[in-house]
C-alpha cells in the first residue's frame, strides 16, 4: 500500500496493522514519476488531491484494487477509467463540512471588516489617530448572503450567516434563485459548488459586473470556478468590493500570479478542512475505504 502524505491522528497505524506500507516522506506531493514507480507493485493508493491518478498512472500499476482520496472532491481521479480497470474508489463526504463553513464566515468576516488592512497597518506602524471614516466595512447584520451551490457546506453557512442576522438566498440544481437575480441581490456571494464542467468559470466577468459594487466574493469550494483574470479587473476597476479565497486555479498559486495584485483580495492556501479533528477524521476515513476493499468489502464511503 502506497500513502502520498504522512497523515494525522491514528490512520497510518490502523492501515500498519494489516498491510504493509509505503509513506511519502516528504510535506510536498511526490512527483508524478515517483508516484508511478511507488505504486508500480502497490494492492492500494491513499492519496490527496495534488495527486493525478488518471490511466497512465493505473497502467502502471497492473495490481491496484483500490484508490481512497483523503478528500471530499475527487476531480483529481480519472473516475472512468478506475471504472474500467475494476479499481474501488473513495472519499471523505461531510467530514469537513463544520471546519469549511467556519473558514468560509472566516473569510467572509475578514473581508467585509477589512482585517488584512487593519493587521498591516498596525504591524508597519501606520496607525494613526482614530478617524470615523477610517477602514469603513460591511455589517453583516442585515445583509443578504447569496448561495451558489446548496449541498452540506452551502447549508451550514446559511445556518451560521442566519445567526448573525443576515438574509439568505439561495441558488442551485433543486432551485433557489436564478443565479442572476441572487448576484444582484447579495451583498456577499459565497461559492459550494463541486468542480464540474457544468461549474467551470461559473462566475465571470458577465456574473461579477452583476454584483453590486459593494458586493464581496467569497469562494471556499474550488478555483475553477471563479475566472481569475475576471476578478483581477472586477476588484482593480470596482465593479466588486471584496473577495476572499481559499481556492484557486492553480494551486499553490505562484506569488507572481497578475491575481495577487489586485486590491482588497484575501487568498489562503486551501485550509477549510484544516482542523486537528477535521484532518485526522478525513485520514480515518480513507483508511476504512481502504481496509474495507482489500478484506474484500464495499467501501464504506465509496464514490459512485
Amino acid at each position: 500500500m502506497y500513502v502520498t502524505r504522512e497523515l494525522p491522528g491514528d490512520a497510518l497505524g490502523a492501515l500498519r496493522g494489516e498491510h504493509d506500507v509505503e509513506v511519502w516522506p516528504e510535506s510536498t506531493p511526490p512527483p508524478a514519476d515517483v508516484l508511478r514507480r511507488r505504486v508500480a507493485d502497490a494492492d492500494a493508493l491513499l492519496c490527496m488531491l495534488t495527486e493525478r491518478v488518471d490511466a497512465a498512472l493505473l497502467d502502471s500499476a497492473p495490481r491496484l484494487r483500490a484508490v481512497a482520496n483523503c478528500a471530499v472532491g475527487t476531480d483529481n481521479i480519472d473516475l472512468d477509467a478506475c471504472r474500467a480497470r475494476g479499481v474501488a474508489v473513495g472519499n471523505t463526504p461531510g467530514v469537513l463540512t463544520d471546519a469549511t463553513a467556519d473558514l468560509a464566515m472566516a473569510l467572509m468576516l475578514a473581508a467585509a471588516r477589512r482585517l488584512p488592512e487593519g493587521v498591516a497597518e498596525v504591524r508597519e506602524g501606520r496607525w494613526g489617530p482614530w478617524n470615523p471614516g477610517h477602514l469603513l466595512g460591511l455589517d453583516l447584520a442585515g445583509a443578504t448572503l447569496g448561495i451558489v451551490g446548496h449541498g452540506r457546506i452551502g447549508r451550514a453557512v446559511a445556518h451560521r450567516a442566519a445567526a448573525f442576522g443576515m438574509t439568505v438566498v439561495h441558488t442551485s440544481r433543486s432551485g433557489g434563485l436564478p443565479l442572476g437575480e441572487l448576484l444582484a441581490r447579495a451583498d456577499v456571494v459565497s461559492l459550494h459548488t463541486p468542480a464540474t464542467p457544468e461549474t467551470r468559470r461559473l462566475i465571470g466577468e458577465a456574473e461579477l459586473r452583476a454584483m453590486k459594487p459593494t458586493a464581496i466574493l467569497v469562494n471556499t469550494a474550488r478555483g475553477s470556478v471563479v475566472d481569475q483574470a475576471a476578478l483581477r479587473r472586477a476588484l482593480h476597476e470596482g465593479w466588486i468590493a471584496a473577495a476572499a479565497l481559499d481556492v484557486t486555479e492553480p494551486e499553490p498559486l505562484p506569488a507572481t500570479d497578475p491575481l495577487l495584485d489586485a486590491p482588497n483580495l484575501i487568498v489562503v492556501p486551501h485550509v477549510g478542512s484544516a482542523t486537528h479533528r477535521t484532518r485526522a477524521t478525513m485520514a480515518a476515513l480513507a483508511a476504512e475505504n481502504l481496509l474495507a476493499a482489500l478484506a474484500g468489502r464495499p467501501m464504506p464511503h465509496p464514490v459512485p
